[in-house]
């Protein structure tokens, strides 16, 4: 018995097939576009995850939040030190909450920031230690800080790379009587 001839697929079956290859690529298409253009898309119930690390919260002066990947590590910023607004122990330092100001204005949640290590990876708490400069402009923060006045140099070794460089920038900051060292004139802050 022959073969019976396959018979030619029908106008509809054509075009729902169509459409639905159409919907699938559209879709696929869809999710790579914004994977790339809002890389913090996140995948089925996860963490939002972002490509470039992202500040998501300025703790105090010398220290953030930043979204790396999908985890968010606390970052403290090396080689300088802000009066302290955050240590429950202390009370708030003179310029201590307009350190923290300016760093939430060089940093406001969103900005993504490039992280420069140094030898040591942490501190005792835990905090990734780094050099934070703005993606966007290549603002080297730490030093920004130091050079207008809003923080003082923190040399810890190893971490030592760019002391030589906070140490020009504090010593010109406090001769131009910038920031804290003209409003904390002889206060213990200053006297260091």
């Amino acid at each position: 018995m022959p073969a019976s001839p396959a018979r030619p697929p029908t106008k509809h079956s054509l075009s729902t097939r169509s459409v639905v290859l159409a919907l699938l690529a559209l879709t696929a298409a869809s999710f790579v576009i914004l994977r790339i253009a809002v890389p913090w898309i996140t995948a089925s119930g996860g963490a939002p995850f972002a490509a470039v690390p992202t500040v998501t919260k300025v703790v105090d002066g010398d220290t953030i939040d930043v979204r790396i990947g999908r985890q968010i590590r606390r970052v403290r910023l090396i080689g300088i030190d802000t009066p302290e607004t955050k240590d429950p122990r202390k009370p708030v330092q003179c310029f201590g909450k307009e350190a923290s100001a300016r760093t939430a204005a060089l940093l406001p949640p969103g900005t993504e920031v490039q992280l420069e290590r140094d030898i040591e990876e942490t501190d005792i708490y835990d905090r990734t230690l780094a050099y934070v400069y703005r993606a966007s402009d290549g603002l080297f923060v730490n030093l920004s800080l130091v050079a207008e006045g809003l923080a003082d140099t923190l040399r810890i070794a190893p971490n030592t790379a760019h002391a030589a460089t906070f140490a020009q920038a504090a010593a010109q900051a406090k001769k131009q009587q910038l920031g804290l060292w003209k409003a904390c004139a002889g206060s213990a802050e200053t006297q260091r």
